[in-house]
């Protein structure tokens, strides 16, 4: 079957490109149900092939909900189909570190259900394809951009589920002709190493470029690559056999300190796609085992190709690793990849087959595979290209990554489809994952210099550190410790087991809540704030720099110590929307919303849920500047801030007031507690957030 490529965003007419993007979301919706077919019966849908990972029924709905909620988010779609569905299924893609994978927290729907719901999303997201004004060229603010990002976001969990399925035990997957695996297999050839000249990289993707983009493409990047010697296919399933064979999985001496860790912990023996037998070496393709085909590329993890390459090196006496990504550009270009979208003369974009295929088939020069079989991994932790920034839609789909432990994969698999496809994609995996993913050594005597930034250096979230931990500015008190000391005085006399803090930012209330409390949930809406608060929970350190003139910039280290907290294990950060939370958020004694109420697009189904959410007798503190914004929440939202229709002035201390009455009393306040967030050297920004506290009465 054909599949059509991520669509040119600058050519054509409205109307002709309306309908190039509803063919190509049809596309990626029907070929991502098709993969789910090859799962033998229900109970399948319901196993966890990777332990710290969701059942595989989290994935049937999670791509049909990304779609949701970022319509929903984008203001394109004003009603959510199933808010239960676009909770469950909204976050949990990977290893769950803020989460407990515990089965009891979740409550799986049926098989036939998801199906269903998936039904009724792809027929809104076909209405507003159809009907959607937009203009040409489509750009990042473009109507039409977010359907495009969860076209592109199926297209990547086509692969990173079909992985997952290849990893299901083979009694539950069934074969399909949708899916065949290729049916040629040899003795491995013999790989030999070729000269790579010397030569630049640069690289510059502009954001009204014409081929859809995730964030961490758009920028700029030039490089001097020095020579170097590249081997001419993929490794070998047959090459690699020898590293097995000489017992390198059970040499400490050839892996990398980490890499040995995985190894000790996992026992392997051998990848992990490969099953010894008294017959003989089974190799799993998705669907079927069959004899260990030696002239298909091997698939491995970071750790695996790493280790083999310092056996490599001891073996032949040379310098053999891992090329780092500029020495992979250098290579592409080398052998003169120029195309935007990749397809021809490769095993990529389902153009061929639904598995690897035989090393020395696919030319490129005097190379093989280049691009497509299996991703190539690199030397390089996923850094931001210069003029980096996040699309508000989707603030963390790369900056999680920026941590040195994301290692950069490149030239896609044979299931890499759409934007995964194209020249300019980056996409980077932990070192222990599996993918569809294999390698090729260069021979350098050159040192890898990697980039160790991370992403708090992203100027929100330096901004935010700074608020939360950093120091105090014309002698305003920390605003999050202050409101959490504010918290804990009104709960001097009440139980104190559990505790909310809601839009917690990076985290800082929660810590000092934590003091008091048995156990604190922080939650926000933004991954890139939760991912800080995790960090510092679990390192008691965080490090940032902040903009103080122009280009230059200063760092800053916060200890937990220094600020007289721990790292708190009665804490659990998470990410989640205030105004559709998981209903696992229960039974709580206090409730502290701090500057989040102006900030959400519906304050009244927050106060709802955080009513239902709050114990008889426990307490509610929300602060606000009541700073009401038509970009955060629509004007029929606003919970006061205007004049009603009989001219009288409605303030949101009054509004809230009475959209608690049912069910609360006030206690305390209101008051004004003053904050300071500094900007840069010589700019802050001083509000005032009003600070009203309330009892639940019934």
């Amino acid at each position: 079957m054909k599949h059509p490529h991520t669509p040119d965003l600058r050519e054509g007419t409205v109307e002709e490109k309306r309908k190039e993007i509803l063919s190509y979301f049809l596309d990626a919706f029907s070929t991502y149900e098709s993969l789910f077919s090859v799962l033998k019966d229900q109970q399948a849908f319901y196993q966890r092939p990777e332990k710290l990972r969701h059942p595989l029924i989290f994935y049937f709905g999670h791509t049909a909900t990304f779609y949701i909620n970022k319509l929903v988010l984008a203001k394109a779609l004003k009603q959510r189909i199933q808010p239960k569905f676009e909770s469950l299924f909204a976050v949990g893609v990977d290893e769950m570190s803020w989460d407990d994978l515990n089965e009891t927290n979740y409550n799986w729907p049926k098989v036939e259900e998801v199906r269903s719901y998936r039904q009724q999303v792809k027929e809104v997201v076909t209405e507003i394809i159809q009907n959607i004004e937009f203009t040409m060229p489509i750009d990042w603010d473009s109507p039409m951009w977010p359907i495009i990002m969860g076209i592109e976001h199926e297209r990547i969990h086509l692969e990173t589920s079909s992985v997952l399925i290849r990893q299901l035990d083979i009694s539950y997957v069934q074969g399909s002709a949708d899916w065949p695996a290729c049916p040629n297999s040899a003795s491995n050839p013999e790989n030999r190493l070729i000269q790579v000249s010397q030569g630049e990289v640069s690289r510059s993707k502009n954001f009204d470029d014409n081929i859809y983009g995730w964030d961490n493409e758009y920028g700029a990047d030039n490089a001097d690559v020095a020579s170097f010697k590249a081997s001419q296919y993929l490794v070998s399933n047959g090459e690699f056999l020898a590293f097995v064979q000489e017992n390198g999985y059970l040499n400490s001496e050839y892996w990398e300190d980490e890499g040995w860790q995985w190894r000790e912990y996992t026992q392997a023996t051998h990848p992990h796609f490969w099953r010894k037998t008294p017959e003989g070496i089974l190799y799993r393709t998705m669907l079927e085992e069959i004899p260990l085909p030696l002239n298909w590329p091997v698939d491995v993890n970071y750790h695996e190709a790493k280790a083999f390459c310092n056996w490599k090196s001891e073996k032949t006496g040379k310098n053999l690793r891992l090329p780092s990504e500029h020495e992979w550009l250098r290579l592409r270009d080398f052998v003169g990849l120029t195309q935007a979208r990749y397809s021809e003369n490769a095993n990529i974009h389902l153009s061929k087959f639904a598995s690897s295929m035989p090393v020395d088939v696919n030319a490129h020069g005097d190379f093989f595979d280049i691009i497509g079989n299996v991703w190539q991994w690199t030397e390089t932790p996923i850094y931001p290209l210069e003029g980096f920034k996040v699309h508000p839609l989707y603030d963390d789909f790369t900056t999680p990554t920026f941590d040195n432990k994301h290692n950069l994969i490149k030239g896609g698999s044979w299931i890499s489809t759409g934007n995964e496809a194209s020249k300019d994609s980056r996409y980077a995996f932990r070192r222990h994952f599996f993918q569809h993913a294999g390698f090729r050594y260069i021979e350098s005597d050159l040192d890898i210099q990697v980039s160790d930034l991370d992403y708090e250096s992203d100027t929100q979230i330096s901004q935010y550190c700074e608020f939360h931990y950093g120091s105090e500015y014309f002698g305003v008190p920390n605003f999050p410790k202050a409101c959490a000391q504010l918290c804990l005085k009104q709960m001097e006399d009440k139980p104190k087991r559990k505790a909310l803090d809601l839009g917690c930012a990076v985290g800082r209330a929660s810590f000092e809540l934590a003091k008091a409390f048995e156990h604190v949930d922080g939650v926000d809406f933004s991954a890139r704030f939760i991912k800080v608060a995790a960090a510092f929970q679990e390192s008691a350190e965080i490090r940032y720099t902040l903009v103080d003139e122009g280009e230059l910039t200063s760092f800053h280290v916060q200890r937990l110590s220094a600020l007289g907290l721990s790292k708190a294990p009665n804490i659990a950060f998470m990410q989640g929307d205030a105004c559709n939370l998981a209903t696992k958020y229960d039974n709580y004694d206090l409730i502290f919303m701090g500057n989040l109420l102006d900030r959400v697009y519906s304050p009244r189904k927050v106060l709802k849920i955080v009513t239902e959410r709050l114990n008889v007798g426990g307490i509610l503190v929300i602060t606000s500047p009541f700073t009401w914004l038509t970009e955060y929440t629509e004007k029929n939202e606003w919970l006061g801030g205007y004049k009603e229709s009989t001219g009288e002035t409605l303030t949101s201390t009054n509004a809230l007031e009475s959209a608690l009455a049912p069910h609360f009393k006030r206690v305390f306040g209101p008051v004004e507690i003053p904050f300071v967030i500094r900007e840069t050297k010589r700019k802050f920004q001083h509000s005032l957030s009003e600070c009203s506290v309330f009892e639940k009465i019934r």
